[in-house]
């Protein structure tokens, strides 16, 4: 990546390097080699002054300090590290002036620039892997523009972007620049796939022998195969969770785990999990006429817990290796969650679904999956922007309350279809009165309650109305009888609904 001076090397020139990237497996073998894991290559200088007891001007600790805040974000990148604050230090004890400094960092976008912003903004779309969305954008110029680097931070500090990589043409060569705040992503191993290199969190490539379409066809695979989702234990657990106390006789438990068609209850004593319980050991124990007996006499007091942010590869050693089917889920001493066999099997089969090769509906773009921003466009075409800020002020009770919030049915089927329909229903995972009472609270509407079955209708003044239920699952004591409704998960809540429309 040195250009013309790689004739100069096959001719004999003595290499010195003095770097912080890490080593490539295409790098030069120098004579001499300073290469430190910080933030900045100014950083291995200053600890080169200050081993030899070289001091630097005023003006070239200034020049100094300026690479260091370029290399670092200002000191404000995750690479930065303890070792390039001392440095900045030295230089700023060495005189380095920080008004120079910031003069000449924030600098306005040239009109090339601003050019290339335009474009790259206009072209980005986004590729989902394991939920971590990584944006793409590309751009074409005649002209060299200098620092992409800079275009590149501009567009994600605008769209808030936690992975991006930006790919612009400029006269017979492509350059490659790419950004990633996720661990996941790690954008120097995906550009070493081109020549070039980098960190995890900051990479770049110059190409010569692809065009710029060639390289965005090839980028969906490499992305898919350098992409390492890390999965916890909160993608997958189910809440809220049904239990029964230890004191409970056999043949209510048995009564639940049918009603609800489930295969391990966790047993508890107030709010502690103390032991679990599997349909099989039930069955058996009623099978013998122990009914009456308590859940305590039966339970398995043998169980690991889990907390949401235990890794998958935790849980499936649980599952698999120690044979234990229900997982509880704690966060400070309370159960949350859970998971259980079946979810696991789902992740795992998912999991290798994900690691397939594309297919040819999925490179024509054709996939029937929509992404986030596709739903979000579909969302401004369909719904007045009073519609569209209810909604949005709708998830941001929720998010302050914790809860998720859905909509669902044929509001969602309509939306699919670009049909209009304004009969909006939402269901909250959790205490869905509770939510409507403080939606209505801060933005002044009215609410009508029905406490039995969990449902309330937010109307405004104008009489625009929204449905708001909690999730639920419902059974009947007897035929002909109204249904006895609980809170259940999401999951449980779309198990219940008609499969043609309402579980959309």
């Amino acid at each position: 990546r040195i250009g013309p001076f790689a004739s100069l090397v096959r001719r004999g020139v003595e290499v010195h390097v003095y770097d912080h990237h890490p080593s490539g497996r295409s790098d030069l073998t120098p004579a001499v080699e300073y290469v430190e894991p910080v933030g900045a290559t100014v950083t291995v200088l200053t600890e080169i002054f200050q081993g030899r007891g070289i001091e630097p001007t005023a003006e070239e600790a200034t020049v100094m300090m300026l690479g260091l805040y370029e290399d670092t974000g200002s000191l404000t990148f995750t690479s930065t590290t303890v070792r390039d604050y001392q440095a900045a230090a030295f230089l700023l004890s060495h005189g380095a002036n920080l008004n120079t400094v910031a003069d000449s960092l924030t600098q306005e976008l040239s009109a090339d620039q601003v050019e290339l912003l335009h474009q790259l903004i206009g072209s980005r779309t986004a590729l989902t892997l394991g939920g971590i969305e990584i944006s793409i954008a590309h751009a074409s110029i005649d002209r060299y523009v200098g620092d992409l680097a800079v275009v590149v931070h501009k567009l994600r500090d605008m769209e808030g972007l936690d992975a991006l990589i930006v790919a612009v043409r400029m006269g017979e060569r492509v350059f490659l620049v790419g950004r990633s705040r996720r661990p996941e992503v790690h954008v120097g191993e995906i550009f070493a796939e081109f020549g070039g290199g980098g960190h995890s969190f900051a990479a770049a490539a110059a190409v010569r022998d692809l065009t710029l379409t060639q390289i965005l066809e090839r980028l969906p695979p490499l992305l898919r195969k350098h992409v390492n989702p890390r999965w916890e234990v909160r993608h997958l657990m189910s809440s809220p969770v049904k239990t029964v106390d230890r004191h409970l006789p056999i043949a209510q438990v048995r009564e639940i785990l049918t009603r609800y068609n489930i295969n391990a209850l966790p047993v508890v004593e107030g709010e502690q999990v103390v032991g679990i319980l599997t349909r099989q050991v039930v069955e058996k124990a009623a099978h013998h006429g122990l009914s009456e007996v308590a859940a305590e006499e039966f339970m398995s007091g043998e169980f690991t817990t889990v907390a949401p942010e235990t890794p998958v590869e935790t849980l499936q050693e649980l599952v698999v290796d120690r044979n234990q089917r229900f997982v509880p889920v704690m966060q400070q001493q309370k159960m949350i969650g859970c998971v259980t066999r079946t979810d696991l099997l789902r992740h795992l089969v998912a999991g290798a679904r994900r690691q397939q090769l594309p297919t040819a509906a999925d490179e024509a773009g054709e996939s029937l999956t929509l992404k986030k921003r596709q739903v979000a466009k579909l969302l401004r075409d369909q719904l007045p922007p009073r519609v569209m800020t209810i909604l949005r002020q709708m998830g941001e009770v929720a998010d302050s309350l914790g809860l998720h919030i859905y909509a669902v049915g044929g509001f969602v089927r309509d939306l699919l279809l670009r049909q209009d329909n304004l009969d909006i229903d939402l269901v909250v995972e959790g205490e869905g009165i509770a939510f409507a009472a403080e939606y209505a609270r801060r933005h002044r509407c009215r609410v009508r309650t029905h406490h039995k079955f969990g449902t309330a209708v937010i109307i405004f003044e104008d009489g625009f109305k929204v449905d708001i239920a909690s999730t639920r699952m419902e059974y009947y004591v007897e035929p002909g009888a109204l249904p006895t409704v609980e809170h259940a998960s999401i999951k449980l809540d779309l198990y219940r609904r008609d499969f043609t429309i309402n579980t959309l």
